[in-house]
Protein backbone atom coordinates (compact mmCIF):
# COMPACT_ATOMS: atom_id res chain seq x y z
CA UNK A 1 0.00 0.00 0.00
CA UNK A 2 0.98 3.62 -0.44
CA UNK A 3 0.25 5.55 2.76
CA UNK A 4 0.30 9.34 2.90
CA UNK A 5 0.78 11.25 6.15
CA UNK A 6 0.45 14.94 6.96
CA UNK A 7 0.43 17.25 9.98
CA UNK A 8 -2.07 20.09 10.01
CA UNK A 9 -3.32 22.95 12.15
CA UNK A 10 -1.52 24.01 15.33
CA UNK A 11 1.65 22.05 15.99
CA UNK A 12 2.03 20.01 19.14
CA UNK A 13 5.02 18.21 20.68
CA UNK A 14 5.00 14.55 19.66
CA UNK A 15 3.89 15.03 16.07
CA UNK A 16 7.33 14.01 14.85
CA UNK A 17 7.24 10.83 16.94
CA UNK A 18 3.95 9.96 15.22
CA UNK A 19 5.42 10.70 11.79
CA UNK A 20 8.45 8.53 12.41
CA UNK A 21 6.34 5.64 13.68
CA UNK A 22 3.98 5.71 10.69
CA UNK A 23 7.04 5.62 8.44
CA UNK A 24 9.02 2.95 10.30
CA UNK A 25 6.06 0.64 10.92
CA UNK A 26 4.76 1.18 7.40
CA UNK A 27 8.12 0.33 5.83
CA UNK A 28 8.59 -2.66 8.14
CA UNK A 29 5.24 -4.02 7.01
CA UNK A 30 5.97 -3.59 3.31
CA UNK A 31 4.30 -0.24 2.56
CA UNK A 32 5.55 2.96 0.97
CA UNK A 33 5.05 6.06 3.10
CA UNK A 34 4.72 9.52 1.55
CA UNK A 35 5.04 12.64 3.71
CA UNK A 36 2.97 15.64 2.63
CA UNK A 37 4.52 18.98 3.54
CA UNK A 38 2.49 21.94 4.91
CA UNK A 39 -0.71 20.04 5.60
CA UNK A 40 -3.61 20.29 3.18
CA UNK A 41 -1.96 23.24 1.46
CA UNK A 42 0.89 20.92 0.55
CA UNK A 43 -1.54 18.25 -0.62
CA UNK A 44 -3.10 20.72 -3.05
CA UNK A 45 0.38 21.55 -4.35
CA UNK A 46 1.49 17.89 -4.39
CA UNK A 47 4.43 18.93 -2.17
CA UNK A 48 5.62 15.53 -0.98
CA UNK A 49 8.65 13.61 0.20
CA UNK A 50 9.09 9.87 0.56
CA UNK A 51 9.69 9.07 4.21
CA UNK A 52 12.60 6.65 4.17
CA UNK A 53 14.17 5.31 7.35
CA UNK A 54 17.02 7.79 6.92
CA UNK A 55 14.55 10.67 6.48
CA UNK A 56 12.91 10.08 9.87
CA UNK A 57 15.92 8.98 11.89
CA UNK A 58 16.08 10.75 15.25
CA UNK A 59 13.12 13.11 14.72
CA UNK A 60 11.03 11.86 17.67
CA UNK A 61 12.85 14.14 20.09
CA UNK A 62 12.02 17.35 18.23
CA UNK A 63 9.09 19.66 18.87
CA UNK A 64 7.03 21.12 16.04
CA UNK A 65 6.70 19.07 12.87
CA UNK A 66 9.38 18.33 10.28
CA UNK A 67 6.71 18.26 7.57
CA UNK A 68 5.48 21.72 8.51
CA UNK A 69 1.90 22.85 8.89
CA UNK A 70 -0.31 25.46 7.28
CA UNK A 71 -3.91 26.60 7.32
CA UNK A 72 -5.36 26.38 3.82
CA UNK A 73 -8.10 28.74 2.68
CA UNK A 74 -8.56 26.82 -0.57
CA UNK A 75 -8.92 23.32 0.83
CA UNK A 76 -12.36 23.74 2.54
CA UNK A 77 -13.98 25.10 -0.65
CA UNK A 78 -15.74 22.77 -3.12
CA UNK A 79 -13.05 23.49 -5.71
CA UNK A 80 -10.34 22.81 -3.15
CA UNK A 81 -11.94 19.51 -2.15
CA UNK A 82 -12.14 18.38 -5.77
CA UNK A 83 -8.52 19.37 -6.35
CA UNK A 84 -7.39 17.54 -3.20
CA UNK A 85 -9.13 14.34 -4.31
CA UNK A 86 -7.49 14.68 -7.71
CA UNK A 87 -4.09 15.01 -6.01
CA UNK A 88 -4.78 11.88 -3.93
CA UNK A 89 -5.40 9.97 -7.16
CA UNK A 90 -2.34 11.44 -8.89
CA UNK A 91 -0.12 10.54 -5.92
CA UNK A 92 -1.54 7.02 -5.86
CA UNK A 93 -2.41 7.18 -2.16
CA UNK A 94 -4.34 4.22 -0.76
CA UNK A 95 -4.66 5.86 2.64
CA UNK A 96 -3.97 9.17 4.36
CA UNK A 97 -3.05 9.52 8.04
CA UNK A 98 -3.98 12.99 9.33
CA UNK A 99 -2.20 14.17 12.49
CA UNK A 100 -3.83 17.25 14.03
CA UNK A 101 -6.73 18.72 15.95
CA UNK A 102 -10.46 18.47 15.36
CA UNK A 103 -10.29 20.97 12.48
CA UNK A 104 -7.59 18.97 10.71
CA UNK A 105 -9.39 15.67 11.24
CA UNK A 106 -12.61 17.30 10.04
CA UNK A 107 -10.68 18.12 6.86
CA UNK A 108 -9.84 14.45 6.53
CA UNK A 109 -13.51 13.55 6.97
CA UNK A 110 -14.50 15.92 4.15
CA UNK A 111 -11.71 14.65 1.92
CA UNK A 112 -12.80 11.09 2.59
CA UNK A 113 -16.30 11.59 1.16
CA UNK A 114 -16.59 9.24 -1.79
CA UNK A 115 -13.56 7.36 -0.42
CA UNK A 116 -10.79 8.57 -2.73
CA UNK A 117 -8.57 6.88 -0.13
CA UNK A 118 -8.84 5.61 3.43
CA UNK A 119 -8.70 8.32 6.11
CA UNK A 120 -7.31 7.71 9.61
CA UNK A 121 -6.95 10.58 12.09
CA UNK A 122 -4.54 10.89 15.01
CA UNK A 123 -5.44 13.49 17.69
CA UNK A 124 -2.72 16.08 18.27
CA UNK A 125 -3.71 19.24 20.16
CA UNK A 126 -2.20 20.79 23.28
CA UNK A 127 -5.66 22.08 24.27
CA UNK A 128 -6.93 18.49 24.71
CA UNK A 129 -10.22 19.51 23.11
CA UNK A 130 -10.78 16.48 20.88
CA UNK A 131 -13.74 14.22 21.57
CA UNK A 132 -13.28 10.60 22.62
CA UNK A 133 -9.62 11.09 23.44
CA UNK A 134 -8.40 11.08 27.03
CA UNK A 135 -5.07 12.68 26.19
CA UNK A 136 -4.09 14.09 22.80
CA UNK A 137 -0.53 14.17 21.45
CA UNK A 138 1.27 17.20 22.91
CA UNK A 139 -0.82 17.77 26.03
CA UNK A 140 1.60 16.25 28.53
CA UNK A 141 4.53 18.31 27.25
CA UNK A 142 2.46 21.50 27.31
CA UNK A 143 1.36 20.83 30.90
CA UNK A 144 4.95 20.21 31.98
CA UNK A 145 6.07 23.42 30.25
CA UNK A 146 3.41 25.40 32.13
CA UNK A 147 4.28 23.79 35.46
CA UNK A 148 7.97 24.54 35.00
CA UNK A 149 7.18 28.16 34.13
CA UNK A 150 4.92 28.48 37.18
CA UNK A 151 7.62 26.98 39.41
CA UNK A 152 10.12 29.56 38.16
CA UNK A 153 7.60 32.37 38.60
CA UNK A 154 6.85 31.15 42.12
CA UNK A 155 10.55 31.41 42.98
CA UNK A 156 10.68 35.11 42.16
CA UNK A 157 7.22 35.71 43.64
CA UNK A 158 8.33 34.33 47.01
CA UNK A 159 11.45 36.48 46.96
CA UNK A 160 9.30 39.63 46.79
CA UNK A 161 6.04 38.40 48.38
CA UNK A 162 4.00 38.95 45.24
CA UNK A 163 0.96 37.60 43.45
CA UNK A 164 1.21 36.35 39.89
CA UNK A 165 -1.51 35.88 37.30
CA UNK A 166 -0.34 33.37 34.67
CA UNK A 167 -2.35 33.02 31.47
CA UNK A 168 -2.02 29.77 29.53
CA UNK A 169 -3.36 28.58 26.19
CA UNK A 170 -6.82 27.06 25.95
CA UNK A 171 -9.21 29.28 24.01
CA UNK A 172 -12.17 26.88 24.24
CA UNK A 173 -10.84 24.34 26.70
CA UNK A 174 -9.48 24.98 30.17
CA UNK A 175 -7.80 21.58 30.47
CA UNK A 176 -4.24 22.97 30.51
CA UNK A 177 -5.11 25.51 33.20
CA UNK A 178 -6.85 22.86 35.29
CA UNK A 179 -4.15 20.20 35.10
CA UNK A 180 -1.14 22.50 35.33
CA UNK A 181 -2.74 24.68 37.99
CA UNK A 182 -3.21 21.74 40.36
CA UNK A 183 0.34 20.48 39.72
CA UNK A 184 1.86 23.95 40.27
CA UNK A 185 -0.01 24.50 43.57
CA UNK A 186 -2.02 27.40 42.21
CA UNK A 187 -4.19 29.26 44.70
CA UNK A 188 -6.92 29.73 42.11
CA UNK A 189 -7.65 28.31 38.65
CA UNK A 190 -9.88 30.22 36.24
CA UNK A 191 -11.24 28.62 33.08
CA UNK A 192 -13.92 29.29 30.50
CA UNK A 193 -16.05 26.23 31.32
CA UNK A 194 -17.06 27.98 34.55
CA UNK A 195 -19.25 30.26 32.45
CA UNK A 196 -19.20 34.02 32.14
CA UNK A 197 -19.97 35.20 35.67
CA UNK A 198 -19.04 38.77 34.75
CA UNK A 199 -15.91 40.80 35.34
CA UNK A 200 -16.98 42.21 38.70
CA UNK A 201 -17.87 38.80 40.12
CA UNK A 202 -14.57 37.31 38.95
CA UNK A 203 -12.57 40.18 40.48
CA UNK A 204 -14.48 39.79 43.74
CA UNK A 205 -13.80 36.04 43.82
CA UNK A 206 -10.08 36.41 43.13
CA UNK A 207 -9.76 39.31 45.55
CA UNK A 208 -11.10 37.02 48.25
CA UNK A 209 -8.46 34.45 47.33
CA UNK A 210 -5.73 37.09 47.67
CA UNK A 211 -7.18 38.17 51.02
CA UNK A 212 -6.81 34.62 52.30
CA UNK A 213 -3.30 34.29 50.91
CA UNK A 214 -2.04 37.56 52.38
CA UNK A 215 -4.01 37.64 55.62
CA UNK A 216 -2.07 39.26 58.52
CA UNK A 217 -1.74 35.94 60.35
CA UNK A 218 -0.39 34.13 57.28
CA UNK A 219 3.26 33.73 56.38
CA UNK A 220 2.47 32.88 52.77
CA UNK A 221 5.02 34.46 50.44
CA UNK A 222 3.31 34.13 47.05
CA UNK A 223 -0.08 33.78 45.42
CA UNK A 224 -0.49 32.08 42.05
CA UNK A 225 -3.55 32.36 39.83
CA UNK A 226 -3.61 30.25 36.66
CA UNK A 227 -6.03 31.50 34.00
CA UNK A 228 -7.04 29.95 30.67
CA UNK A 229 -7.00 32.34 27.72
CA UNK A 230 -10.66 31.53 27.02
CA UNK A 231 -11.85 33.41 30.13
CA UNK A 232 -13.72 36.46 28.75
CA UNK A 233 -11.84 38.97 30.93
CA UNK A 234 -8.40 40.00 29.71
CA UNK A 235 -5.46 39.24 31.96
CA UNK A 236 -4.32 42.86 31.80
CA UNK A 237 -7.67 44.15 33.06
CA UNK A 238 -7.85 41.48 35.72
CA UNK A 239 -4.34 42.21 36.98
CA UNK A 240 -5.04 45.95 37.11
CA UNK A 241 -8.20 45.50 39.15
CA UNK A 242 -6.56 43.01 41.51
CA UNK A 243 -3.67 45.45 42.01
CA UNK A 244 -6.18 48.11 43.01
CA UNK A 245 -7.62 45.73 45.60
CA UNK A 246 -4.17 44.91 46.95
CA UNK A 247 -3.25 48.58 47.20
CA UNK A 248 -6.35 49.21 49.29
CA UNK A 249 -6.24 46.13 51.53
CA UNK A 250 -2.65 44.84 51.41
CA UNK A 251 -0.39 47.79 50.64
CA UNK A 252 3.09 46.88 49.49
CA UNK A 253 2.06 43.65 47.74
CA UNK A 254 2.12 43.68 43.94
CA UNK A 255 0.49 41.50 41.33
CA UNK A 256 2.26 40.66 38.08
CA UNK A 257 0.74 39.33 34.87
CA UNK A 258 2.51 36.76 32.66
CA UNK A 259 1.09 35.42 29.39
CA UNK A 260 2.92 32.24 28.43
CA UNK A 261 1.46 32.15 24.92
CA UNK A 262 3.11 30.04 22.25
CA UNK A 263 6.03 29.03 24.45
CA UNK A 264 3.63 26.32 25.64
CA UNK A 265 3.55 24.77 22.15
CA UNK A 266 7.30 24.32 21.80
CA UNK A 267 10.00 22.16 23.27
CA UNK A 268 11.08 18.55 23.05
CA UNK A 269 8.15 16.19 23.66
CA UNK A 270 7.97 14.36 26.96
CA UNK A 271 8.45 10.61 27.14
CA UNK A 272 4.70 10.21 27.60
CA UNK A 273 3.88 12.27 24.50
CA UNK A 274 6.36 10.29 22.43
CA UNK A 275 4.88 7.03 23.66
CA UNK A 276 1.28 8.11 23.02
CA UNK A 277 2.22 9.28 19.53
CA UNK A 278 4.09 6.06 18.77
CA UNK A 279 1.30 3.76 19.92
CA UNK A 280 -1.41 5.74 18.12
CA UNK A 281 0.68 5.76 14.93
CA UNK A 282 1.34 2.04 15.17
CA UNK A 283 -2.41 1.53 15.50
CA UNK A 284 -2.99 3.77 12.48
CA UNK A 285 -0.92 1.54 10.20
CA UNK A 286 -2.75 -1.55 11.46
CA UNK A 287 -6.10 0.20 10.95
CA UNK A 288 -5.17 1.07 7.36
CA UNK A 289 -4.25 -2.56 6.68
CA UNK A 290 -7.64 -3.63 8.05
CA UNK A 291 -9.45 -1.29 5.66
CA UNK A 292 -10.56 1.25 8.27
CA UNK A 293 -11.87 4.53 6.86
CA UNK A 294 -13.15 7.81 8.31
CA UNK A 295 -11.93 6.89 11.78
CA UNK A 296 -9.78 8.39 14.54
CA UNK A 297 -7.67 6.52 17.05
CA UNK A 298 -8.03 7.87 20.59
CA UNK A 299 -5.76 7.38 23.60
CA UNK A 300 -7.31 6.27 26.91
CA UNK A 301 -10.81 6.99 25.58
CA UNK A 302 -13.23 7.93 28.40
CA UNK A 303 -15.85 5.31 29.25
CA UNK A 304 -14.23 2.86 26.79
CA UNK A 305 -16.19 4.37 23.92
CA UNK A 306 -15.55 2.98 20.43
CA UNK A 307 -13.96 -0.15 19.08
CA UNK A 308 -11.16 -1.99 20.86
CA UNK A 309 -7.78 -2.41 19.15
CA UNK A 310 -4.85 -4.72 19.96
CA UNK A 311 -3.54 -1.95 22.24
CA UNK A 312 -5.75 -1.71 25.35
CA UNK A 313 -5.10 2.05 25.61
CA UNK A 314 -6.04 2.77 21.99
CA UNK A 315 -9.61 2.69 20.72
CA UNK A 316 -11.08 3.42 17.30
CA UNK A 317 -14.00 5.82 16.86
CA UNK A 318 -15.60 7.16 13.72
CA UNK A 319 -14.75 10.75 12.88
CA UNK A 320 -18.44 11.81 12.98
CA UNK A 321 -18.65 10.39 16.53
CA UNK A 322 -15.51 12.33 17.46
CA UNK A 323 -16.90 15.56 16.03
CA UNK A 324 -20.17 15.20 17.93
CA UNK A 325 -18.37 14.63 21.23
CA UNK A 326 -15.98 17.52 20.47
CA UNK A 327 -18.98 19.86 20.19
CA UNK A 328 -20.13 18.67 23.62
CA UNK A 329 -16.65 19.21 25.06
CA UNK A 330 -16.56 22.77 23.77
CA UNK A 331 -20.08 23.73 24.85
CA UNK A 332 -19.61 22.14 28.27
CA UNK A 333 -22.36 19.51 27.99
CA UNK A 334 -20.02 16.50 27.78
CA UNK A 335 -19.97 14.32 30.93
CA UNK A 336 -16.16 14.47 30.66
CA UNK A 337 -16.19 18.25 31.15
CA UNK A 338 -18.81 18.06 33.86
CA UNK A 339 -16.66 15.61 35.82
CA UNK A 340 -13.61 17.89 35.51
CA UNK A 341 -15.57 20.91 36.72
CA UNK A 342 -17.11 18.90 39.54
CA UNK A 343 -13.73 17.76 40.81
CA UNK A 344 -12.26 21.27 40.71
CA UNK A 345 -15.27 22.73 42.50
CA UNK A 346 -14.68 20.26 45.34
CA UNK A 347 -11.13 21.52 45.89
CA UNK A 348 -11.71 25.18 45.01
CA UNK A 349 -11.72 26.39 48.62
CA UNK A 350 -8.75 24.19 49.52
CA UNK A 351 -6.39 25.60 46.90
CA UNK A 352 -5.63 28.87 48.69
CA UNK A 353 -5.00 27.32 52.10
Amino acid sequence: MQIGVLTSGGDSPGMNAALRTVAVVGIARGHRVIGIRRGYEGLLAADTVELSLAEVEGISRYGGTVLGSARSKEFPTPAGQAKAKQRVAELGLDALVVIGGNGSITGGHLLGEGRPCQIVGLPASIDNDIGHCGLAIGVDTAVNTIVEACDRISDTARAHRRAFLVEVMGRQSGFLAMRAGIAAEADAIVYGEQGDCGEDALVEELSAVLDRCFAPDRKKQRALIVKAEGVPVSSAVLAARLQKHLDEHHPGIDVRETVLGHVVRGGNPSALDRMIAQRLAFGAVLAVEQGAHDVMLGWDVPDDFGQATPDSFVRMVTIPEMLTETERLLDGTSPVVQRRIGLLEKVKDILAL
